[in-house]
């Protein structure tokens, strides 16, 4: 059955999709009271896709419904982040894993599948995007680029079923690393690339545990941030946040 289409044409999907982003953009707050006739009128559709995006974006938690209340945006999930990432990590290594187990079936194949390959320059195309948004210090991009990014990797592994899991969960952590500015530094943007070469390269162990590792740091990352309450369900992220907490507070700390 093809896809319900709201009024301009586009999937019933799709309006979900623009009430999701502009939720994790900041365009709409936490705590923003929402309405169908609003949120119509932005997204130039009538109210029924909108229904039914805001029934869909309150089963993934972006929305708060309340009979004779209305709706409003959720509050940022701050207190499930380290959970959340720790997810996250488990999903993205066997993503990397697989990614670079086909890379290495993939090159050593006569024919290549197209598919594959349009993926490949879909990264390669995400990649020069957002060195040229940390080149600009336009780091308001790099959530999104993150999104797609890791996404895509997903779909190099050709597992249908981590991608989904890994699509569930990336909204919610776009949410928090677009609500971090710190985690969104030109520090991190680079490890992208070094993954991707990892998983070209076939090395299936080392494309594993540098992704890893860089989920671990935008975990330790978004903690540290909250200082001496921050805890992780993890003790040697505890420790590593903990770390660098007491660093920062020390007087010889620039």
């Amino acid at each position: 059955m093809p896809p319900l289409l709201a009024d301009n044409g586009l999937p019933t999907r799709s309006v979900q999709d623009a009430i999701r982003r502009d939720i994790i953009l900041g365009v709409l707050q936490p705590g923003t009271r929402i309405t169908e006739a609003s949120l119509a009128e932005r997204h130039g559709v009538s109210r029924m896709p909108v229904r039914e995006a805001l029934r869909g974006l309150e089963s993934e938690g972006f929305v708060q419904s309340r009979a004779n209340a209305g709706s409003t945006v959720a509050p940022i999930p701050i207190d499930d982040a380290d959970d959340l990432f720790a997810v996250r990590e488990a999903i993205e290594i066997a993503t990397a894993r697989r990614a670079a187990r086909r890379a290495a079936e993939i090159f050593q194949a006569a024919t290549p599948p197209a598919d594959w390959w349009r993926t490949r320059h879909a990264l390669a195309v995400i990649l020069d995007e957002g060195d040229a948004a940390v080149e600009a210090d336009t780091l308001e991009l790099l959530p999104d680029l993150n999104h797609r990014f890791h996404l895509r990797i997903a779909e190099l592994g050709g597992s249908p079923s981590l991608g989904v899991l890994l699509r569930q969960l990336s909204g919610k952590i776009e949410w928090l690393y677009a609500s971090d500015e710190h985690s969104r530094g030109k520090r991190i943007w680079p490890e992208h690339r070094v993954i991707l070469a990892a998983i070209d390269a076939g090395d299936h162990e080392h494309a594993a545990e540098l992704m890893g590792r860089h989920v671990r740091q935008s975990r330790v990352g978004f903690l540290s941030r909250f200082g001496a309450d921050a805890r992780s369900s993890d003790p040697a992220v505890t420790a590593e946040v903990a770390a660098i907490v007491a660093a920062s507070l020390s007087p010889q700390h620039p």
